[in-house]
Formats: structure tokens, C-alpha cells, sequence
């Protein structure tokens, strides 16, 4: 499948745990006011690749923790997403995604593509960029709104639940 991106990041470790690749999708409907990657609100903007190429980058790398999904909306391209997600938990990899919705925004929504993604999602920060709420001693985050969310949890219990962030960081 085909997905519009914005870019790539190998090696990034501010999107995530770990060594992650970030891809980056071009589209959001957020355009949250101060947003770090205004360059990716436009629909019509970024260059098309397929996933299989994205998936060959990652088997690529064995220094690799696995994916962030970020943008622009991931939520936007979330079939193709969900397919990419999945091909990098085969590799025993961890997939992190980022929405400026909500879980329950999503929920709500029931859309099968974008809770397709959410299953196939292992650590989900929800949320839009709030300037008034800023902070950069959060990790993984923007502003304090957003919230760190074990996805395969809280769509098991059908609410929001809290990642354990020391799992995440390997502080066990």
C-alpha cells in the first residue's frame, strides 16, 4: 500500500522509546497552533511511498525498537498504517502512534480503518498540541493534555488507560 509522507526519521529518539523510525504522514486536520511540523498540515503537500519500502528500512536497521507513526494525522491514512503496523509487530518491533484525537474521539468515531490502527498500536499519544500547556520535561509529548496510552489496554477495557512508562523506558 501507499502512504503520502511528509518524511523519515531512522534513528530518532525523541519520537519514542528506543531507536525508532519515525515516519512522518503529510495531512492533518488538527493545524494546531504552534505545531512543530506545520509543514505537514497540507493534504496536498509531502510524496507518496509504499509501505513495503518503509518495512524494508526497518528490517534493515537491527539496532531498531520499532515504529513511531506521526505527522501530519496518522488517523488520516490509518488503513495503510494499520498494514505497515502489523508487518512491524511480525518483526517482534513496537509500534507507537501519534493523533491529535483523542481515544475516546476515535472510539466514538468507530471507524474500522482507525481502530484497526489503534489495535495494532502499542504505546498511542492522543491529543492535540495545546500551546497554553507546553512543556518539554514530558516525555514523548508536547503539551500536558496529551497522554501516554498502553492502546492494546484500553481498547481491551474500552477506556483510556495510562502507559507504564517505566516499562517503556526500560526502568525495571
Amino acid at each position: 500500500m501507499r502512504v503520502k509522507l511528509s518524511g523519515l526519521t531512522p534513528d530518532s529518539i525523541v519520537d519514542g522509546p528506543g531507536y525508532r523510525l519515525a515516519v512522518f504522514t503529510q495531512g492533518c486536520p488538527h493545524h494546531c497552533p504552534g505545531c512543530h511540523n506545520p509543514q505537514t498540515h497540507d493534504f496536498e503537500g509531502g510524496e507518496w511511498k509504499d509501505t513495503d519500502e518503509i518495512l524494508a528500512m526497518v528490517r534493515g536497521n537491527p539496532l531498531s525498537d520499532g515504529v513511531t507513526l506521526t505527522g501530519g494525522e496518522p488517523m488520516c491514512q490509518a488503513e495503510a498504517l494499520a498494514q505497515l503496523a502489523a508487518q512491524v509487530h511480525d518483526l517482534g518491533l513496537t509500534v507507537v502512534t501519534y493523533t491529535g484525537y483523542t481515544l475516546e474521539q476515535l472510539l466514538a468515531q468507530g471507524d474500522p480503518h482507525r481502530l484497526a490502527l489503534l489495535a495494532q498500536t502499542d504505546l498511542l499519544i492522543d491529543g492535540p498540541f495545546v500551546l497554553a500547556q507546553r512543556s518539554l520535561e514530558l516525555p514523548f509529548r508536547g503539551s500536558a493534555n496529551q497522554r501516554l496510552l498502553d492502546a492494546p489496554q484500553s481498547l481491551q477495557q474500552g477506556h483510556a488507560v495510562e502507559a507504564d512508562l517505566k516499562r517503556w523506558l526500560g526502568e525495571y
